[in-house]
């Protein structure tokens, strides 16, 4: 059995980030290990897929679109497929996460009013662990979201099991939740590119700079690095 022999050109941080993460590696902290990263890019592939595939599906003005799977035939193929890859993915995710997603009482404001102010990057965030609340609440609905995609899907794709009120739901639930999925994932994109430099690079080399922490999770950075940051802006 043959032994994998780093890069000797790999950087310290991107080399720990192979199997560890909360830990300080220079000027760096490593915030998701490869094997977190390697799923949340497949959960985020297959639900494009799903989505373009899907999209031909539910109304004839997006029809154009299933010449990328070669036709509207294939989508009806491609499409539940790739909703089931996308399920897998996302009970792994799951698993990886949510010893980490627990709402805490101070994080309840999320649901309202502090939602607002992180978008205008006000209120106190001193307390902000690894996670936002906003986060939390994100990680939560998708999850139940794919449990409503899968269940409704699963009706779809075998109508002739179910009864006609069944299968009637079964298309407003798979409905609502995508638009809902949609719009999710377009602020995610958004807050993880635009709005907040510097927070892609943890899903793709798995680090973020020490002034990025100290910035958006304070809690956590001083978790990792035992320094206090309160007093402290990045410049």
């Amino acid at each position: 059995m043959s032994t994998a022999i780093p890069s000797p050109h790999a950087e310290p941080a991107v080399v720990v980030a192979r199997d560890r993460e909360d830990v300080l590696v220079g000027g760096e902290i490593v915030r998701h290990r490869r094997s977190v990263r390697i799923v949340h890019w497949a959960v985020a592939v297959t639900f494009m897929a799903a989505l373009l595939s899907g999209m031909p599906i539910w109304t004839p003005v997006f029809g154009w679109m299933a010449f990328l799977f070669g036709g509207l035939s294939a989508c009806r193929v491609v499409h539940p497929w790739t909703g089931v890859a996308f399920s897998i993915g996302s009970v792994l995710l799951f698993f990886q996460w949510v010893s980490r997603m627990h709402i805490e009482p101070s994080e309840r404001a999320w649901f309202g009013r502090r939602m607002l102010e992180y978008m205008r990057y006000q209120g106190d965030d001193s307390g902000t662990g690894k996670y936002n609340g906003g986060q939390k609440i994100l990680f939560w609905a998708v999850s139940l979201g794919m449990i409503g995609l899968l269940l409704s899907g699963a009706v779809m794709w075998f109508p002739d099991v179910f009864l006609p009120v069944l299968r009637r739901a079964s298309y407003l639930l798979h409905d609502f939740t995508f638009i809902l999925f949609a719009v999710a994932i377009v602020f995610h994109v958004y807050l993880g590119t635009a709005a907040e430099p510097g927070t892609f690079r943890s899903m793709t080399r798995g680090t973020v700079t020490r002034e990025w922490a100290r910035f958006h999770h304070p809690r956590w950075y001083r978790e990792v690095t035992g320094d206090d940051p309160r007093d402290q802006r990045p410049g």
